[in-house]
Order: C-alpha cells, then structure tokens, then sequence
C-alpha cells in the first residue's frame, strides 16, 4: 500500500489518447449535428414530437461539443487561477450537454412507449407543445443542477491547474456523487430499458413477422446498446475513483488503474453525439416517407373507436404506428 501514488507516469499518454478521440469526435460531430438541424429546422419545417425531441438533442450535442477543444488544451497546460470562472462555465456546459442528453433520450424513450404501447392515451398525452415544455425543462433542470454544483470541483485557492482534471475532494462529496449516479444514470438508464422493452413486447405482440417488423426490432436493441455501453463504463469508473477518494481503495497499482479506466471509458462515452448525428438522416427520410400513411391509418381507428381497432385490422394498424414511431427515434435509447 502507498500513501503518496503518483499518476503523472499515466498522464501522458492518456493526453495522447484523448486527442486521438476527442478531434475526430468533434470535428465529426459538429458538421453531422450542424447539417442535422438544418435538416429538421429548414428542409422538414414540420414541428412534431419527434423532431422537437431530436432537435434537442443535437443541440444537447452541441453544447456538450463546444468546450472539447477548451478540454483538450487544458490536458496539456495549466491555467492559471485568474481563469478559474471559465474553467467553471466550461466544465458546466461540458456535464450540461451529457446528462441533458441523457435526460432527451429518457424523454424520446418515454414519448416512443406512451405512443406505441398507448395508442388512445396518446392523443391527450402527446403533442407538440408537450414535447416542447418537456425539453425546456430538461435544459432548465440539468443546466441549474450543474452549474450550482460545478464551482465546488475547484479549491478557493489554488496554483495553477488543469482544467477538467483533479478536481477537488468537494467534487468527490458522498452526496454529490451517489445523486450522479443515481439520477444522472441509474434512473434514466432503468426508464430507458423498460421502455425499450415494452416497445419490443408490443411489436412482437402485434402478430407481424415481415422483414420491416423484424428490422424494428433489430433497431431497438442496437439502439438500446448504443445508450448503455457507452454510459455504463463511464459511470462505473465515477463509482470506483469515488471509493479511491473515500479511502475504500488504497493499492496505488489499482488507483492507477481506475485512473485509466475512467479517462478511456469518459473518452469513448463522448461518441455518442456522432452516433445521434448519424441516425439523423435516417429518421428524417422515414418521416418524410411515412408520415402521410400512419396518419391516415391513425385517424381511421381514432374515428372507429376501439372496435375497430381490437378486429383483425389492428394488428396492422399497429405494426404501422409501431414502424414509424421506432423508426423515427432509431439510435436515440
């Protein structure tokens, strides 16, 4: 056991690791969520649910994007304590732009169960200013939580530091960090397997085996995994430098190694916002393309009520909304 572990030995090529990560990440993902807004906001024009929702989210993206090359520069020079204030705004816009687009997703998946699992209910449940007032408060919710509590990763007094980097043992408080985990993770990752699953079980049980139901399928589950690989690691190595700063861990071989661990999986993690931009494209050809169909279908069962809907026809009436609806969020839970 040793009491004085240095990690400068792993600091260096972990700086070499990020900037091979972080550039192609940012350099991609600013053009695709860039070219993806305008895509839904000039080309589509059309204002629903879905791209309210994904609109958020690319802009989530981008706010998450924009310090990266700020986060790059300060893991290989020191600032200076006069730029402390900046440092702060740049680490709240950086956990900002993670956790608001983990809470976008967690409303997409909701959005998508209500609509697929929930046909009646869904004609009070969801709209367009729904979608809107719930995007706004995840902007307001994440952006408060995030810079109240960023100041206290930083000493009042200190030398010179790397920004985004050894944060103070008040950011490592036992209250702070298990409601990270708890509400910045465990809950919204728990929210999304549900919904995912009972997205799944109703495609299922609608009766259709065509290829389409099947790629549905398929997409839910890709998309399932591209929100918890990512997100899990990066959590998980939260947790366990969390017990190194409680004193639960004091090897230096394993601090050493945790340190590794959670600066790759926080690196790899940040590859969602390219994963959200790639789907855009997809989903803004699918609604263009379906959108017409699943509303005649809809306002056909609507007009008939439920008995129309629970005779041979439903199963495809469903099938239907199913597609579209999973379509149009492929890639985002």
């Amino acid at each position: 056991m040793t009491s004085n572990c240095s990690l400068e030995e792993v600091d260096r090529p972990m700086r070499y690791l990020e900037l091979s990560i972080y550039i192609p990440i940012f350099l991609l993902g600013s053009i695709l969520n860039v070219a993806a807004l305008l895509v839904f906001c000039v080309f589509l024009r059309k204002w629903t649910e879905s791209t309210i929702y994904m609109t958020s989210l690319a802009l989530m993206d981008l706010l998450f994007l924009f310090p990266l090359p700020f986060k790059m520069y300060a893991a290989n020079n020191l600032w200076p304590p006069s730029l402390q204030p900046l440092c702060s705004v740049l680490e709240s816009l950086y956990f900002g732009g993670t956790y608001g687009s983990i809470y976008t997703i967690v409303c997409i998946a909701v959005d998508r169960w209500v609509a697929i699992c929930h046909p009646f209910k869904a004609k009070q449940l969801r709209s367009p200013a729904v979608a809107l007032g719930s995007c706004v408060g995840v902007w307001a919710l994440v952006l408060a939580a995030v810079s109240s509590t960023t100041h206290r990763f930083r000493e009042t007094k200190q030398t010179d530091f790397h920004c985004f980097h050894r944060f103070s043992e008040d950011g490592w408080s036992p209250p702070l960090i298990i409601c990270l985990l708890v509400f910045g993770f465990l809950v919204p990752a728990l929210v999304v397997v549900y919904c995912s699953a009972r997205t799944i079980w109703a495609l299922k049980r609608s009766g259709q085996r065509s290829p389409q139901s099947r790629a549905c399928a398929k997409i839910i589950f890709s998309s399932l995994g591209a929100f918890v690989l990512p997100f899990t690691p990066s959590h998980l190595g939260i947790l366990l430098q969390f017990l190194v700063h409680q004193g639960v861990i004091q090897d230096c071989g394993n601090k050493t190694t945790i340190t590794v661990f959670l600066q790759t999986a926080m690196c790899l993690s940040n590859v969602t916002c390219c994963l959200d931009a790639l789907c855009y494209y997809f989903i803004a050809h699918e609604v263009v393309s379906s959108d017409t169909k699943i509303r005649e279908w809809m306002t056909l069962c609507v007009a008939n009520h439920k008995p129309f809907c629970d005779s041979s026809r439903f199963s495809t009436l469903q099938f239907h909304v199913v597609s579209k609806d999973i379509l149009t969020y492929v890639g985002h839970d």
